[in-house]
């Protein structure tokens, strides 16, 4: 059985913007137990590296008060065998916690699912790779009967939360895992006015007005979201450098850190004219 398949951009995934299609899916599986139908739990999110899909995904999560439970593709694989299934098994069921204990909407975020799972050339899949796939495929079919080892109980019901991941290529992972009917898959690839209005909330802090915004998008076109968070960086970084110098170059750098007053405050930086 073949591991790729395409995955083509439709229009209809291209109407609606990324925090009504995130908002909408976590909505609605938050109610799903009122509804006659079935709702996916896992959601993929997948474009063009650094377009701030988990940017936008934590600013989601931040206006909707969703407390999520991170995961990264590096806890994926793991050199004891059956270790990563067990620990989304974990992370899942402390996201249904939340939702039970703390009376807050919660969520399993897996970033950059396709680096931890995706087939590149000539790589390997190893044992892990096959637990955390099946994982997610038993998750995904039964949201409500998650087991960590623990004696069976009839009533150990788990509460439904979504799992939300991202990924920059998800034709490089097993195709069963992200058919339709498992998995509902949202592209992003944002716009000029997308991009406006992230760099602005980026931005937000260094008193930049949106029409300044736009002038520094229409000055570096055709960029990744991250090139802007970059330029944001790089200026600041100049500003640091003036600083150090102004204080007798890196040699006086330890000691001015190190050696400075409890109440003393460092200097503040200005954003850039």
């Amino acid at each position: 059985m073949p591991h790729r398949e395409e995955l083509p951009c439709s229009s209809s995934q291209r109407e609606n913007s990324f925090d009504s299609r995130i908002g909408l899916y976590i909505g609605v599986l938050s109610i799903n137990s009122i509804l006659l139908i079935v709702i996916f739990v896992l959601n993929g999110v997948w474009g063009g590296k650094g377009q701030g899909k988990t940017f936008q995904t934590e600013l989601i999560f931040q206006a909707m008060g969703i407390e999520p439970v991170i995961m990264s593709a590096g806890e994926l694989e793991s050199d004891r065998a059956g270790e990563p299934g067990k620990l989304i098994r974990e992370r899942y069921r402390t996201a249904s916690q939340v939702v039970q204990n703390q009376g807050k909407m919660s969520c399993l975020m897996i970033n950059d699912i396709d680096a931890g799972l995706g087939r590149f050339g000539n790589t390997q899949m190893t044992v892990n790779n096959q637990i955390v796939v099946g994982t997610l495929m038993n998750l995904s079919d039964n949201p409500t009967r998650v087991s960590i080892g623990q004696d069976w109980r009839e009533s150990d019901i788990t509460n439904r939360v979504p799992i939300i991941v991202t990924g920059n290529d998800f034709s490089t992972i097993y195709a069963p895992l992200i058919r339709d009917g498992r998995m509902e898959k949202f592209y992003w690839q944002p716009t000029k006015e997308d991009i406006v209005n992230i760099v602005h909330r980026m931005y937000e802090k260094d008193d930049i007005s949106k029409d300044e915004v736009v002038t520094i998008v229409e000055t570096f076109p055709n960029q990744a979201l991250d090139f802007y968070g970059a330029l944001r960086s790089r200026t600041y970084d100049r500003s640091i450098s003036k600083w150090i110098e102004d204080i007798g170059g890196i040699e006086n750098l330890g000691n001015k850190l190190l050696g400075r007053k409890k109440n003393e405050e460092l200097p503040v930086y200005t954003p850039p004219q």
